[in-house]
């Protein structure tokens, strides 16, 4: 017993030792920039496309769906209105084959009731009206021969006849006055209100079908500028919504599509702590340099403008989503890109900033 609690209380001395030693650190990726100004503010930097207002160009589709076809690749130059992502649009392209039919069918019917009286029509309510004149011209005359044998010898007709004779050409008077009113409604033609009525119906459907046809269009994502694909997201098969398509690697939501301007010229968007921003010189007399990460090389940059409006900070360097308790005011400068240094939108550079 005492040789195995000796045992533990060597082992335990040896653990002790072993695990107190500090480990030495290990050398940082790269060497820190130095600040090349005497009264310099360091400011952390992502480079982003040259825009003259806003940031990079995020690109959302405006209905979900599946991506069928992919119309360009990334780092491609494209125009304005170019067709860069297709979207299966199967369902919505029925849809509007049935407006446009129900359309048509509302515009045929409108037509009919203009075109109306039809010929064919007046010709059969006019020999109606002749049919009924006929008829009268009958019940009359065998009214006039019953009435004179009536009034020659009373016996010879019963009063029974001669009142079946009399009302039959009421009757007739009647189906003539009907047969000329149904004449005159079939040579007027469709009642205004019924044309009206198909107006309204024929133009509700046109606009529906309008409505159709353009959110038909939605489902093709266009280029909305002159500009460079910088990064496309979705692939032929996946699944994006108006929040963008889900990132394997950042199980976040990204845009679909990011477009930038033609890469001749580029920005840098720096982030100054609130705590500095009081030190920042004025515009005119403001001057920056950039340091890109892992070499020496630094970049003078011109200043472009300030977005007045202090927002949280976002860590460049860490989850785009996690903030921070500090806030910062955006600056933004501008550089033409050396031919002889590759530089990319959504690199990180250090930024030093200071007075003239």
């Amino acid at each position: 017993m005492f040789i195995l609690s000796a045992a533990g209380i060597l082992a335990g001395l040896v653990s002790a030792h072993i695990y107190g030693q500090q480990k030495k650190p290990p050398p940082p990726v790269f060497s820190p920039a130095s600040n090349p100004y005497a009264k310099g503010i360091y400011a952390n930097g992502i480079i982003e496309s040259y825009q003259k207002n806003g940031e990079n160009i995020n690109i959302y589709p405006e209905v979900p769906g599946v991506v069928t076809r992919i119309m360009a690749t990334d780092g491609e130059s494209v125009h304005r209105g170019q067709q860069l992502l297709k979207i299966d649009d199967s369902i919505q392209r029925a849809v509007v084959e049935q407006q446009k039919s129900q359309a048509q069918a509302a515009l045929a019917l409108l037509e009919e009731l203009r075109a109306q009286p039809r010929k064919e029509n007046l010709e059969v309510s006019k020999a109606q009206v002749v049919l009924a004149a006929a008829n009268l011209k009958s019940a009359q005359d065998q009214y006039d021969k019953q009435r004179k044998s009536y009034e020659l010898n009373p016996k010879s007709v019963s009063r029974d006849v001669l009142d079946s004779a009399r009302d039959a050409v009421k009757v007739a008077k009647a189906g003539l006055e009907v047969a000329r009113r149904q004449y005159r409604l079939t040579k007027a033609g469709a009642w205004i209100y019924d044309i009206r009525n198909q107006e309204r119906q024929y133009t509700a459907l046109s606009k529906a079908y309008m409505a159709s046809s353009a959110l038909l269009d939605k489902y093709t994502i266009r280029a909305p500028v002159d500009g460079v694909v910088l990064s496309i997201k979705a692939a032929v098969g996946s699944y994006i919504f108006s929040q963008g398509t889900y990132g394997t690697y950042t199980q976040g939501f990204d845009p679909v599509i990011v477009m930038g301007s033609p890469q001749g010229r580029l920005e840098v968007r720096c982030y100054i702590d609130e705590i500095l921003v009081h030190r920042l010189p004025k515009p005119s007399q403001i001057r920056a340099r950039m340091f890109i990460r892992g070499t020496n090389i630094s970049i003078p940059l011109e200043f472009e403008r300030v977005q007045p409006y202090v927002t949280p900070k976002i860590e460049l360097s860490s989850q785009r989503t996690e903030r921070v308790d500090v806030r910062v005011l955006p600056v933004i400068f501008g550089f033409e890109k050396p031919e002889n240094i590759n530089l990319y939108p959504g690199q990180l550079v250090d930024v030093y900033i200071a007075g003239r």
